[in-house]
């Protein structure tokens, strides 16, 4: 058959299914390729079908698996966006100003207070027994250390007894013209060292009682007279904050300011009640404790001494 258009004498032979086997090799072909860039399970999978058919078998090439291969990327949701970012700074920078406000009328009462201008909170009843409370842990502070010094150095003098005791034990047996009275002497160490032991044992259960006492029982209470205090700083510093808002003009911009100063006066005001009531009941649990304490201490001394 003769195409219109060809050269004189050339001929193109095309037999239908050989033109077909070309288009689904061809098909076959840009399927596989575009699998392959669209992140198929793996490169494994993919067959390079080649043009030739005369035989099916030839022309196929199992490809390896392609180490650095495609990667299906798949993106999570976004957490925090600018909208979260943006409250989370407000909010720290609200607590910023806050406690910068706070500060500086705490620190503003402390030193009115020091230079005699402004007013302060006393509870009288209260403040003489934090005082006793102090100068008792101060006393009991010196008794540990005396005892602890104590308890130091008599451990090296029953330490000392104890060598006298195997040196006099050796001359003993070495010496027998003196052998009756450096055995004595060798007993007499040992009875000594075996009783101090004893008065040892008794002076750390002592130390380890009042220890207990004044770092644990005593050392609780005074943190939460520091907080008291402190809460009654803060106090005071609303409550003159808002004795001179209202010693001042009411208008529209002033009423809003002493409600809102109201408010954190109260609010301080149920703080400062609340410590004042539960360091009065823990002064009052202390001063039992610390008979119970002097007592228990007192007993266990005895008998063991016995």
């Amino acid at each position: 058959m003769s195409a219109a258009g060809e050269a004189p004498g050339l001929t193109v032979h095309s037999p239908p299914a050989t033109a077909e086997m070309h288009a689904r090799d061809s098909e076959s072909d840009s399927e596989d390729m575009k699998h392959m860039m669209t992140g198929g399970p793996t490169l494994k999978e993919t067959r390079i079908v080649s043009s030739s058919y005369g035989n099916p078998s030839e022309g196929i090439i199992e490809a390896e698996t392609y180490r650095g291969g495609l990667k299906n990327a798949q993106s999570g949701p976004v957490v925090i966006t600018d909208e979260i970012s943006k409250n989370i700074a407000l909010e720290k920078l609200e607590q910023m100003k806050k406690w910068s406000i706070s500060t500086y009328k705490c620190t503003r009462q402390v030193l009115s207070e020091k230079l005699g201008r402004g007013s302060k909170t006393v509870d009288l009843e209260l403040e003489s027994q934090i005082e006793i409370l102090r100068e008792t842990k101060r006393k009991y502070e010196n008794l540990l250390r005396l005892a602890r010094q104590m308890a130091s150095q008599f451990y090296q003098v029953v330490q000392t007894q104890r060598q006298l005791g195997d040196v006099f034990g050796e001359l003993s047996v070495k010496s027998p013209e003196l052998h009756e009275e450096f055995g004595y002497n060798a007993e007499t160490q040992k009875l000594l060292c075996k009783n101090g032991e004893t008065l040892l044992g008794a002076i750390n259960f002592f130390i380890a009682s009042v220890n207990t006492l004044v770092n644990k029982t005593i050392e609780d209470t005074l943190i939460a007279v520091k907080q008291y205090e402190n809460a009654r700083i803060e106090y005071d510093a609303y409550r003159t904050d808002l004795e001179e808002l209202n010693l001042g003009p009411r208008d529209a911009v002033t009423i809003p300011k002493i409600e809102q100063s109201q408010q954190q006066f109260q609010i301080h005001k149920e703080k400062f009640d609340k410590l004042r009531t539960s360091v009065s009941i823990k002064l009052k649990f202390l001063d039992e404790n610390k008979v119970f304490y002097e007592t228990v201490i007192l007993y266990e001394t005895d008998q063991i001494l016995r």
